[in-house]
C-alpha cells in the first residue's frame, strides 16, 4: 500500500507542478542509514517531494498533534512517521522517545527525514536549525552515517503548473563521538555538527537578507535566461550567484545596483502593459502546441466548463485559509483539489448511473487534463503573437542582459 499511495502522489505532484527535477541523486548512500536534513518552505509539498523522489525509504519526523487527524493521522502512519512531542502542542509525550525511535530506524539501517528548521516558513532566509537533527546522528552510535542535505526549491510556490526542483548536496560523515551517561552526546560536539549541517543546506538552498533582494534577483534571472532552455540548478544556482552580486554591489557600488533596478522595474512595467513575460520575447510558433489546439479544442471546451465551479473552490479555499501565509497556500490548494475535484467526477458518474457514468466521468476527468494543456498552448501562442508586436522591448532586454552581464564579469561571477 505505501509503494501504491507513493505512485499516487508522485503522479499529483507532476499534474500540480509543469516541471519537477532531481539533482545530486548520485549522492545518496544506498548501502548505509542517512538522514535527511531538508529546507521547509511549502508545507505539506515538501515531505510529499521527500517521500516520493528520495532514492530511499523514509521514515518521517512529524509533529504528534497530525498522528490524531482522521485522514492524515492514517497517512503518517502508513508511511512509519515518527511523532516528535512539542511543548506548544499539549501532547503526551517525550523528545528522548522521539529520538529513540529514530535512532532504532537508522541502527536497522534505514534513512529519517527530518526538517531541522522545525516549521514551515516564507522567510527570506534559513532559521536558525534546531539541534535535533545532530542529537539523532551522534546518539545512534553508528560506524557509517551519512547526513544529506536536502534542498527543495520552487520557481513559485503557491503557484499551480509551477516548477520545482530536489537538490541533494555533498553528505556529512558522521564520526562517532563520547556519549554521555544520559544516552546523549556532548552539547559541542552537537552544536559543531549542527553547523556543519547548516553550512551544506546552505549550498542547495537560495537565500537573501530580505524577500526585497530575493524579487529583484528573481526578476533579473528570468530576463537574463528568458528564451534559454536550463535545468532548474541550473537556474537555482545562477540565482545564488546573482545573490553574492547584489550583496557585493549594495555594499560596494549601491548607486549602480539601483540604476539596474530601475532598468528592471521600468522593464517589467513594460512586460506588464503589454501582457507579455520575458520568456515570449523570443517569439516561436510551437507546430505540436497548434496541432494540440485544433484537434482539443472542443474536448478542452468541455472539460474547462465541467471542472470551472471545483476551480473556483480550491482557489477560494487556498485564499480563504491560507490568511496570507504563503507557506500554506499550496498545500491548501493540493488538499482541495485532491477532494473536489474528485467529487466533481463521482457526481457525474451518480448522474449519468451505471457502467455507462463509470466512463463518462473518466472522459470528464481526461477532459480536465486536456483543458489544462490546452489552456497553457493557448497562453504561450498568444504571448508570443503579442511579442511580434513589441520588438522594442527586446532591444531593452538585451540592454539589461548586458548590464548584468558586465556586472558578473567585473565580480567573476
Amino acid at each position: 500500500m505505501r509503494s501504491l499511495l507513493t505512485r499516487f502522489f508522485r503522479a499529483l505532484l507532476k499534474l500540480f507542478f509543469r516541471r519537477i527535477e532531481i539533482a545530486g541523486e548520485e549522492k545518496v548512500p544506498l548501502d548505509r542509514p542517512v538522514i535527511f536534513a531538508a529546507n521547509h518552505p511549502n508545507g505539506l509539498l515538501d515531505p510529499l517531494f521527500i517521500l516520493c523522489f528520495v532514492p530511499r525509504r523514509v521514515s518521517f519526523l512529524a509533529k504528534a498533534p497530525l498522528f490524531r487527524y482522521p485522514v492524515i493521522g492514517a497517512l503518517v502512519r502508513m508511511f512509519e512517521s515518527i511523532p516528535v512531542y512539542r511543548k506548544q502542542d499539549n501532547t503526551k509525550g517525550s523528545t528522548a522517545e522521539t529520538f529513540g525511535r529514530a535512532r532504532e530506524v537508522l541502527r536497522g539501517g534505514g534513512s529519517i527525514a527530518i526538517f531541522p528548521e522545525g516549521t514551515t516558513h516564507s522567510d527570506s532566509q534559513l532559521r536558525e536549525l534546531k539541534t535535533g537533527a545532530a542529537r539523532i546522528a551522534l546518539g545512534a552510535e553508528l560506524p557509517a552515517l551519512t547526513i544529506i542535505p536536502a534542498g527543495i526549491y520552487y520557481t513559485a510556490k503557491q503557484t499551480f503548473r509551477s516548477e520545482a526542483l530536489v537538490w541533494f548536496g555533498e553528505g556529512i560523515e558522521v564520526k562517532p563521538v563520547a556519549i554521555g551517561e544520559d544516552g546523549e552526546p556532548a552539547a559541542d560536539d552537537v552544536l559543531s555538527l549542527t553547523s556543519k549541517i547548516e553550512k551544506q543546506l546552505d549550498s542547495v538552498t537560495l537565500q537573501a537578507d530580505s524577500h526585497a533582494a530575493l524579487e529583484l534577483i528573481e526578476r533579473a534571472e528570468r530576463i537574463f535566461s528568458a528564451g534559454e532552455s536550463q535545468p532548474l540548478a541550473s537556474e537555482l544556482e545562477l540565482r545564488r550567484r546573482f545573490v553574492q552580486g547584489y550583496h557585493y554591489l549594495r555594499e560596494h557600488d549601491p548607486d549602480r545596483l539601483e540604476r539596474l533596478a530601475s532598468l528592471l522595474r521600468r522593464f517589467e512595467s513594460e512586460l506588464g502593459g503589454a501582457r507579455l513575460d520575458p520568456e515570449d520575447l523570443t517569439p516561436r510558433i510551437r507546430a505540436g502546441a497548434m496541432l494540440r489546439i485544433i484537434l482539443l479544442l472542443p474536448l478542452a471546451f468541455v472539460g474547462a466548463i465541467v471542472h470551472f465551479i471545483p476551480y473556483r473552490i480550491v482557489d477560494f479555499l487556498s485564499r480563504r485559509f491560507s490568511k496570507d501565509a504563503d507557506e500554506m497556500t499550496a498545500t491548501i490548494k493540493f488538499i482541495s483539489a485532491l477532494a473536489f475535484y474528485p467529487l466533481t467526477w463521482i457526481a457525474v458518474a451518480a448522474g449519468s448511473g451505471g457502467l455507462p457514468g463509470v466512463l463518462i466521468a473518466i472522459l470528464v476527468a481526461v477532459s480536465g487534463y486536456v483543458a489544462l494543456r490546452v489552456i497553457e498552448d493557448v497562453d504561450d501562442v498568444i504571448g508570443n503573437l503579442r511579442a511580434f508586436r513589441h520588438r522594442d522591448l527586446v532591444a531593452q532586454r538585451q540592454l539589461i542582459r548586458d548590464q548584468i552581464a558586465s556586472v558578473a564579469g567585473a565580480l567573476n561571477l
